[in-house]
């Protein structure tokens, strides 16, 4: 897997009940053609990055397809979380 880019944005809780921080990546990937999560349309995989008192840590992801925005029924391989777990953890101290 090969990260191309991301946006972040800081999620508001209106109802008070979270504790810490919630932020939403949007990270684009790539890749190999022989891979099982493989598509022409592109990837790009929705992340709620949770900061609080457990630490920071993934809370959600999803994965989609680039241009046409359907939902993809995956699971991401362990290493696969945890390099994008450390990806989270960096641009957040870019912040």
């Amino acid at each position: 897997m090969n990260i191309t880019g991301c946006t972040i944005e800081k999620l508001e809780d209106p109802t008070g009940i979270l504790i810490g921080d919630r932020y939403e990546f949007i990270i684009n990937i790539e890749v190999p053609e022989d891979d099982e999560l493989f598509s022409a349309n592109g990837l790009y995989v929705k992340i709620i990055f949770a900061l609080d008192d457990h630490g920071a840590r993934i809370a959600q992801y999803q994965l989609f397809e680039s241009n046409t925005n359907n939902y993809l029924d995956f699971e991401l391989e362990d290493d696969e979380q945890e390099l994008l777990l450390a990806y989270c953890k960096e641009q957040m101290e870019s912040i």
